[in-house]
């Protein structure tokens, strides 16, 4: 399956990290956010990416130019100007970078891949969150049910110690639990390419409100609950945690 990523938004919340840069180019274990994410996915086999370009799109591109020459050993000859890497190389990726417009919202990103996303069902995440989905479990509960879209459900991490009582004993405390109630969307869709059509035209287009929001009504938006890890990075907070879990060597999202 194609992979498509939601990369323009501005990230405001994170600033100062997003002055400059986008969100998914924050880093985590010195490298982009955007990086983990590719890494996930093509370690069930999707490759191929198609990302929604916006605000500060030209640090991505310059990332993705340069990537496979300013990763690991080099030859530079100097009588032609070319560098080329010395490394094997460990994935054949093919991105698709792609100007969406520097303030479209959700729902006109993912229309203006719609050349991109035609040929049949398709990934969809946002350049924010990590998690250790099984993409193949998830595809198989896709093909399952028939519908056109197939949301990645989520317990929100907990912001604060967890509690638990005996009468005034403390019985239990979690610092960072997953909330054992409550689900909110994860990211992480499948998609038929149908939906593309969906989506109505213009920058003020959310694809939560506008559009997913539509195909709940219509019978068509169905929830694969995944259990296992998940964190957006929102805040520098978010980012602080995926930065500890990772220098930890317990980073539950490194699938590779």
């Amino acid at each position: 399956m194609k992979v498509a990523i939601l990369a323009g938004g501005r990230g405001t919340r994170l600033a100062p990290e997003t002055e400059l840069r986008p969100k998914p180019m924050v880093e985590v274990g010195g490298r982009p956010l955007l990086w983990h994410i590719m890494r996930h996915c093509s370690t069930w086999g999707h490759g191929h990416f198609v990302i929604a370009l916006g605000f500060q799109g030209a640090v991505i591109k310059r990332y993705m130019v340069d990537y496979g020459t300013l990763n690991g050993s080099l030859r530079v000859d100097f009588g032609t100007s070319e560098a080329s890497s010395l490394e094997v190389q460990r994935n054949s990726w093919k991105v698709d970078l792609i100007e969406t417009g520097l303030d479209a919202d959700t729902g006109a990103r993912l229309r203006r891949l719609g050349p991109q996303l035609s040929e049949g069902t398709f990934l969809l995440t946002y350049g924010d969150g990590v998690a250790d989905v099984d993409l193949d479990a998830l595809l198989a509960f896709h093909r399952s049910h028939g519908g056109m879209v197939t949301i990645t459900a989520v317990h929100p991490p907990a912001r604060f110690g967890h509690l638990e009582f005996e009468g005034d004993r403390v019985a239990a405390f979690d610092e960072k639990p997953q909330v054992g109630e409550g689900w909110i969307n994860g990211g992480f869709f499948l998609m038929e390419p149908e939906v593309l059509s969906e989506i109505p035209d213009g920058d003020r287009v959310s694809l939560e409100r506008h559009v997913l929001s539509r195909l709940a009504e219509a019978g068509e938006l169905f929830a694969y609950r995944h259990r296992g890890f998940w964190q957006c990075m929102d805040t520098p907070r978010d980012r602080d945690r995926l930065e500890q879990l990772w220098q930890s060597g317990e980073a539950p999202w490194k699938t590779w």
